[in-house]
């Protein structure tokens, strides 16, 4: 868990050595997590929070790269008539590399790749909650999403990421996709004067 900071933080420092606008940000808000079986098992969406960092780095006036690192509580429940509810909680260190197109208005159209940390995995039945070794330690997705920057520095975002791996690690089981969509609200460290 050490190293994936000390990389996220380093990977952070030289793009802003770098790169001659860069605005730092954090965010934070809701998610609503689905995991979807190839073997058709059903699960309800499950609820979570996410919160963590951005670099808003600008490549031209309309075009700009947005890395991000944050905490995401992922997962899905089900209620079974004889134990109850159970509830998979997923927590991941997400590292999304997302590709903005922004507009005059304040309005930005984004996608790209994301990396996943599983930082622990938990089954919780009722209030009874245990480790489960059953998911691959990373898992890899495609967010694609909207934002609204405020002239204030404050703004809001929505994005859907699609899961591309299996983070079942269980090869004998069905292949599970973690798909999450997101609702966030962010302030970006920058010129308030101007939208991007």
């Amino acid at each position: 868990m050490k190293k994936i900071i000390i990389l996220a933080a380093t990977f952070f420092l030289l793009i802003s050595a770098k790169a001659q606008q860069v605005h730092f940000g954090i965010k934070g808000g809701l998610n609503a997590s689905e995991l979807h079986f190839s073997n058709h098992a059903k699960w309800d969406t499950k609820i979570g929070l996410h919160a963590g960092f951005l670099a808003h780095i600008h490549a031209s006036q309309t075009w700009a790269i947005q890395p991000e690192i944050f905490y995401s509580l992922e997962g899905a429940k089900t209620k079974m008539i004889s134990s109850g509810t159970t509830t998979i909680n997923l927590n991941y260190l997400n590292v999304p590399v997302l590709l903005q197109y922004m507009f005059d208005n304040g309005f930005r159209v984004e996608g790209g790749p994301q990396i996943g940390f599983l930082i622990s995995a938990k089954t919780k039945v009722n209030n009874t909650s245990t480790d489960n070794k059953g998911f691959k330690s990373t898992g890899f997705s495609i967010p694609l999403g909207i934002g609204y920057l405020t002239t204030s520095g404050f703004g809001f975002d929505a994005r859907y990421s699609f899961g591309l791996s299996n983070i079942n690690d269980d090869a004998n089981g069905p292949s599970i996709q973690s798909n999450v969509f997101q609702f966030g609200i962010f302030y970006q460290f920058s010129d308030t004067k101007k939208h991007h």
